[in-house]
């Protein structure tokens, strides 16, 4: 049995909750923004809106008078988002290694405690939200806001179809805990966060591949 999201206010979480519906639609499948709503245990508006979000970017078609079915998402470029993300955000993550403000990355060590709380409460919506905080405030740390837009372009991009799966399973504590290994790192051990980030990236594109 799914459990039930508390409701959010209309522009609260809207990427997470946009990557989430994101990650439950099946190509070929009409959803409704209340069906959906009543799913996650939130307010339709912010379902609407992430629908109408989904739809201006090519990732969902509106069907006139019954609600909204996903376009397919080929392997072929979810590898390519993968490899995207890899470049930047592998490298980048690396460099700021003993190099950033070390007040600036100990920073982000209470994002990555979100994550994992998040993730033990089986709260999804939470869990991207605060998974993107932490990876995008990592990016902006290197100053470059073009870099940061780009990867959070492939985050919109990619669907998060393991997601719900992992949580229902207990299993996805294990993932949002890299988060805090490398938060852990970051100051001292460019070869180490270089791993860390390596091994995570390699997990988030096992949950953006359909079962």
């Amino acid at each position: 049995m799914r459990r039930r999201r508390p409701a959010r206010r209309p522009k609260e979480n809207s990427d997470a909750l946009r990557a989430l519906i994101a990650g439950e639609l099946r190509p070929g499948e009409v959803y409704s923004a209340p069906g959906l709503a009543t799913r996650f245990g939130v307010s339709a508006t912010p379902v609407r809106e992430a629908l109408l979000d989904l739809a201006r970017e090519g990732l969902v078609d509106v069907v006139p008078d019954k609600g909204y079915r996903v376009t397919a998402v080929s392997e072929r470029q979810l590898d390519e988002y993968t490899h995207v993300r890899a470049l930047i955000g592998i490298l980048t993550t690396a460099a700021l290694a003993g190099t950033a403000d070390p007040m600036a990355l100990a920073g982000l060590r209470p994002v990555a405690e979100e994550i994992v709380a998040a993730a033990t409460a089986g709260d999804l919506v939470a869990y991207i939200d605060a998974d993107q905080r932490f990876h995008l405030g990592l990016l902006a740390r290197a100053g470059n806001a073009h870099l940061v837009e780009v990867v959070r372009d492939m985050r919109r991009r990619s669907r998060l179809y393991g997601l719900t799966a992992l949580a229902e399973q207990g299993r996805l504590r294990a993932s949002a805990e890299e988060h805090l290994d490398s938060s852990t790192r970051f100051a001292r051990d460019a070869e180490a966060v270089r791993a860390v980030m390596t091994r995570h990236l390699g997990h988030v594109r096992g949950l953006w591949a359909a079962p």
